[in-house]
């Protein structure tokens, strides 16, 4: 069993998916597993890595573990699925980081393990009725995951009938008009900043981590721009670099940086929400059908001469209120799934600590 066997997995039953190596009968009993060890992570890339927890819930036969992990192996004290819990207390967490040292990786060894304290309830009662608790979280959070998966493949197929006329919504006939796209939407580049235009108050100014999540805080402008450069609530915005995708501008007054277009769309043509998703549909095409090197040369000339089948506009703005439907019942159950995650946060710094006990 290797470190990547393990990593981000709470439990292991089997050794179905495992690779094969030859061990002596030596080796088989130095280095078995057996139901109830704990295997750690020895070594991570990154600190949040180092020191994850597997719990091995079978005896497995044969089966030994790579010097990537640390077993950790103790007989009555611990309820068996409160091991799964235990290691993870963020307290428990900070502490065993705390004890890694830092090279090319981070790394913790055995001698630190061993130094580190768990906050332990008395009886193995109480370990269990805690880790109860924390499983129907667990099951709640894998539930929705199911579910906001299940509702995500509904949209995407009802995209593929809608967006293409493959099936009309009740009410609505008559042919579909093909268009090109510059013909019927204008694509408005953003605009590139020198640092010492950065300010650190005024408008401001959105990049592609700024929408992505993968960089919360903005720089700002003060700078007196045309009115095509800003963007306000509503406004669809193209991501056409690394980060790829439309997006529906819900902030206040900003300005749209590089690497980013605002569509302008003939309100007697094609209705906005409709071609967003429409734009949602082609990023995930383009994301099957091209590499990422690829998709970073996409023009705002190729765009404009990219072609689309519109329906009459009545019917646009009713499949579009159909997705958008979708769109929201998707993020009323992501955001059901995030309170879930947080309420596990909390009970874990609760329960695992002893600050909270059950009755």
């Amino acid at each position: 069993m290797n470190l990547m066997d393990v990593f981000g997995i709470r439990s292991i039953s089997d050794v179905k998916h495992l690779n094969l190596v030859d061990s002596n009968t030596s080796e088989k009993a130095t280095y078995s597993l057996e139901k109830g060890d704990v295997l750690f992570v020895r070594s991570s890339v990154k600190p949040s890595g180092v020191g994850l927890t597997t719990v091995v819930d079978e005896d497995l036969e044969n089966a030994v573990y790579s010097g990537f992990l640390i077993r950790f192996r103790e007989k009555g004290k611990l309820y068996h699925d409160y091991k799964a819990y235990c290691f993870h207390d963020p307290g428990f967490r900070n502490r065993l980081i705390a004890k890694s040292s830092v090279s090319a990786n981070t790394n913790i060894n055995q001698e630190s393990l061993k130094l580190l304290r768990i906050a332990l309830p008395p009886t193995l009662s109480e370990q269990q009725a805690i880790a109860t608790a924390l499983s129907d979280v667990d099951e709640l959070i894998r539930s929705l995951d199911e579910l906001i998966q299940k509702k995500e493949a509904i949209k995407k197929g009802t995209m593929q009938q809608l967006l293409t006329g493959k099936k009309r919504l009740p009410g609505f006939d008559g042919e579909w008009e093909e268009v090109r796209s510059g013909d019927v939407v204008e694509y408005i580049n953003g605009r590139a900043y020198s640092k010492h235009e950065w300010e650190s108050k005024g408008t401001p100014v959105v990049r592609l981590q700024n929408l992505t999540g993968s960089g919360e805080n903005y720089y700002y402008s003060n700078l007196n721009l045309p009115e095509k450069n800003y963007m306000y609530e509503g406004d669809l915005i193209f991501m056409w670099s690394a980060s790829f995708g439309p997006y529906i501008w819900k902030g206040p007054k900003a300005i749209y940086h590089y690497h980013i277009w605002k569509i302008d769309c003939d309100k007697d043509k094609i209705d906005k929400k409709f071609y967003y998703h429409k734009l949602v549909k082609l990023t995930e095409e383009l994301k099957q059908t091209t590499s990422g090197s690829t998709m970073l040369h996409l023009t705002k000339a190729g765009m404009e001469k990219f072609k689309l089948n519109l329906p009459p506009l009545k019917e646009q703005k009713a499949i579009a209120q159909i997705l958008s439907d979708m769109d929201r019942e998707i993020q009323v159950l992501r955001q059901k799934r995030e309170k879930a995650r947080q309420i596990k946060q909390g009970m874990m710094q609760e329960l695992l600590t002893g600050k909270t006990r059950l009755v």
